[in-house]
């Protein structure tokens, strides 16, 4: 089922699919087959295949598995980082520098591009509101951590078109203007269009 999804959106002009995350199998048995949806996402000529790595652990599976990019989901609020990676701001940074010198190890041609997902960016159901020097404090943290381009995620769907507006053009501005590169959007609201738009 996963690979018809994956063959259907390829052929409906997609070219970038998240095709999983490199997380263990015991927590999340039904991620457990990401190596193989990756091994036949890239059997598709020019898709971009990117996988979720939550540790130095997952990006060596990644890597294996011969992904496209790899994404660390960051997520902005700490409360929730710690809910849903068990790993700490500092924690989180210190596995993303990890990654970065493995990713650097590989042969040249051989190295997954790597996005920094900063999560939660536009509010959290648990910490509520998430103030915009968090976000940027962050960005440029993980910038310096060895990341190639950054994304903002509206991971409980509380963005709004003027709020992703702002905050794309502050994070461009202390990260480089070349950093941000994807929004990861919900519909919660309906407003998911718009904020794309």
């Amino acid at each position: 089922v996963k690979l018809r999804w994956v063959e259907a959106l390829y052929d409906a002009g997609v070219r970038e699919i998240e095709v999983g995350s490199f997380v263990p199998p015991k927590l999340f048995p039904q991620l457990a087959d990401t190596a193989d949806v990756a091994a036949f996402a890239k059997t598709l000529l020019g898709l971009r295949v990117l996988a979720l790595v939550p540790n130095l652990r997952g990006a060596e599976a990644a890597i294996k598995a011969g992904v496209t990019a790899m994404g660390f989901p960051l997520s902005v609020s700490e409360t929730h980082s710690e809910k849903n990676l068990r790993q700490t701001h500092d924690q989180a940074i210190a596995n993303v520098a990890a990654i970065a010198d493995l990713i650097a190890q590989q042969p040249a041609g051989a190295r997954p591009e790597f996005e920094g997902a900063l999560s939660t960016a536009f509010g959290c159901s648990i910490e509520g509101a998430i103030a915009e020097d968090s976000v940027l404090r962050l960005a440029e943290r993980l910038v310096e951590a060895g990341v190639d381009e950054l994304g903002l995620s509206g991971t409980v769907g509380y963005a709004n078109p003027t709020s992703v507006r702002k905050l794309i053009r502050r994070v461009r501005e202390v990260a480089g203007a070349d950093k941000v590169k994807s929004v990861h959007l919900h519909n919660t609201y309906g407003l998911g269009i718009a904020n794309a738009l």
